[in-house]
């Protein structure tokens, strides 16, 4: 095999999609390769060629976790990691990642807020990144200033879900070490072997589109006896786009679509139909207590995971 890494980058009309595959280029140090899916939308900024670089277009969106599983069947690396599109990478984030990956872990690092851009005015106000607008403070016009650095102020390595199943951040756990485990992760970035990715369908396309995978990658990783960790060694930068208009999510994001993800997720998790080693419960023991959840809520699922243990037997 030519590379030991695979990146899989799902792309929707993605603005900082370039700015992402140069960061990885500069920042890689081993047999790392970059395969991007360009999803319904041909991206607008041209990318020049490279030898570890491979990017196919789709004319029709398929939602991203069909293009991330299409990025995936190109790849004969051991590992494959799906990072977001608006991501920066520590120098040699990757063997940092390698030199510790064991073949059962799923893998994330440490993360920072990443600091993408500026709204600027003539008169040099500044807003941090929002829609597009005239100046707040004198309503002139203003132009877009990359930044393109981290929020030094902002890092997390602990994520969770409540008894929903929605993703949580949890900034109070604080485990020592440089590898920590986690309950959850966010699904901007994650590594793991090609084989298992396959094995436990990490990106179950009946989900729909997008939604749950924080849950989805977390449950599958800990309930086939894997491990869910962060390592700390090494960091990732991710730009969050949550104001809406022209600074949002380039999928739609319709109630519709995401409460179908919801129900898939409740239904596959609570109701134990993965055929994992362990049920649910096992999990939400394991890193007991954790905020969302009640002594009541763990005693309803141990008494439902044994009812289709049961039902398993008969």
């Amino acid at each position: 095999m030519k590379y030991d890494l695979s990146i899989l980058i799902p792309a929707r009309n993605e603005e900082w999609l370039l700015n992402t595959i140069e960061d990885i280029l500069k920042n890689k140090r081993g047999a790392t390769e970059i395969i991007v899916g360009l999803d319904g939308k041909w991206n607008h900024i041209p990318i020049p060629q490279h030898p570890d670089l491979t990017i196919f277009y789709v004319p029709e969106a398929i939602g991203q976790r069909a293009i991330t599983n299409q990025c995936c069947r190109l790849s004969q690396a051991k590992y494959v990691m799906k990072c977001d599109a608006h991501c920066a990478f520590d120098e040699g984030f990757d063997v940092k990642l390698m030199a510790d990956m064991q073949d059962d872990w799923t893998v994330v690092p440490l993360m920072y807020n990443w600091h993408v851009f500026d709204w600027v005015c003539e008169d040099g106000h500044r807003r941090y990144m929002s829609p597009s607008g005239v100046c707040k403070e004198c309503g002139k016009p203003t132009h877009k200033e990359v930044i393109w650095k981290s929020n030094r102020g902002i890092k997390t390595s602990q994520w969770r879900f409540d008894n929903n199943l929605h993703f949580q951040y949890w900034n109070d756990r604080k485990p020592e070490g440089d590898i920590v485990e986690n309950m959850s992760l966010i699904g901007a970035c994650w590594m793991l072997t090609r084989e298992r990715y396959w094995k436990y369908n990490f990106c179950d396309e009946e989900h729909g589109s997008w939604g749950q995978q924080g849950t989805e990658i977390a449950c599958k990783t800990w309930l086939t006896g894997g491990r869910l960790v962060c390592n700390k060694k090494t960091w990732f930068g991710h730009m969050f786009r949550t104001q809406g208009g022209d600074f949002s999510f380039p999928y739609p994001m319709s109630g519709k679509a995401q409460e179908k993800a919801r129900r898939y997720s409740k239904d596959l998790w609570l109701n134990n139909k993965f055929n994992g080693v362990h049920p649910l419960s096992w999990l939400v023991e394991k890193f007991w207590p954790i905020p969302g959840w009640t002594d009541d809520d763990l005693i309803k699922i141990k008494k439902h995971d044994k009812q289709q243990e049961n039902k398993h037997h008969t």
